[in-house]
């Protein structure tokens, strides 16, 4: 028997259910995986809310994981048992084992560990997709970069430095701030200390950002869209503090023909040529050393609801994974 993190009703991290689960032979197209790390993000307390809906009840926490192929199914001919691999795909991710579509697997360069790649599956191909295509970051660009210490902060100053952006991040406290100057961050506003439009407004001398990049959501609208300049990009990609409420579209002309988006990682990657061309710029910037991978916390995969409460507490800094 496999072992995962099951919700059987959505609410609170005591509803993540530590249990024995079967885990069935693969079918066509399919690969059963032996786990090795398995991601922690925010977007997995959405699900075990009912923020986001899940398919069904009870289903398996988690969205991105790596491991060892341990068995093909008919019709899989690019991966064979031992390959190390890692994914972002559906829920399912909290499990010791588990059997997944092939096309929707990348291999791991021998450079990459497991817990590397349980990170970036999801956040590192969140920021390749923030940075290179939703909005094409280039030299000199004045970028605001919020929660800029947590797991995809950390990464997007990092990338977005690389690029050659002057990067502002906002971040909860001082050892916060810290740690993402040490990551790229050329400016940090303490948001709980100061007003973060008017820093924004000193640090750019009134030239204001070319794009802001919010994951947090309710408690920075809608200054972030104050410290965008003239047909600059308002990028929403979380909701960390809650949803950004409905807003008249009038506002982004008021503020100088703005643009806003809400992208999501699955669109950017719903072709198995995007899914491999995005890993492999990602693994590449990691294997040359322009994108360092913090990670600060790894809770075992049975203490999986700790896990939740102190990421939703914002006790956590960094990229977090599970053991099985």
């Amino acid at each position: 028997m496999a072992k995962a993190v099951r919700v059987h009703q959505t609410g609170g991290p005591e509803v993540l259910t530590y249990e024995d689960v079967e885990v069935p032979a693969p079918g066509k197209g399919e690969v059963r995986i032996r786990q090795r790390a398995c991601g922690l993000n925010f977007i997995d307390t959405y699900f075990r809310t009912g923020l986001y809906k899940a398919p069904s009840l009870p289903f398996i926490a988690g969205n991105e994981a790596s491991g060892d192929v341990i068995d093909v199914g008919p019709g899989v001919t690019g991966f064979h048992p031992g390959d190390r691999v890692a994914y972002t795909f559906g829920l399912g991710g909290y499990a010791s084992e588990r059997v997944m579509p092939a096309d929707r697997l990348v291999k791991l360069p021998d450079m990459i560990t497991y817990e590397q790649a349980a990170v970036l599956m999801l956040k590192g191909l969140t920021v390749h997709y923030l940075l290179h295509k939703t909005f094409k970051v280039e030299p000199g660009q004045n970028v605001l970069i919020h929660a800029a210490a947590g797991g995809i902060g950390l990464l997007a100053c990092q990338w977005a430095k690389a690029l050659g952006a002057n990067v502002i991040g906002t971040v909860g406290s001082r050892e916060k701030a810290d740690l993402a100057a040490h990551n790229g961050c050329d400016h940090v506003i303490l948001y709980n200390e100061t007003d973060f439009v008017a820093e924004v407004k000193k640090i750019t001398r009134g030239d204001l950002c070319n794009v802001v990049y919010d994951g947090v959501g309710k408690a920075t609208f809608p200054g972030s869209l104050d410290c965008l300049r003239p047909l600059g990009m308002f990028v929403s990609f979380g909701n960390a503090s809650g949803v950004v409420p409905p807003f008249s579209i009038g506002e982004l002309q008021r503020r100088g023909s703005l643009f806003a988006t809400r992208p999501t990682l699955n669109d950017y990657i719903a072709k198995r040529r995007d899914l491999l061309e995005a890993a492999d710029t990602m693994f590449a910037a990691v294997i040359s050393g322009s994108l360092q991978v913090p990670i600060h916390h790894a809770y075992a995969l049975k203490d999986a609801a700790k896990a939740h409460r102190d990421l939703e507490s914002r006790a956590t800094t960094g990229a977090s994974i599970l053991k099985p």
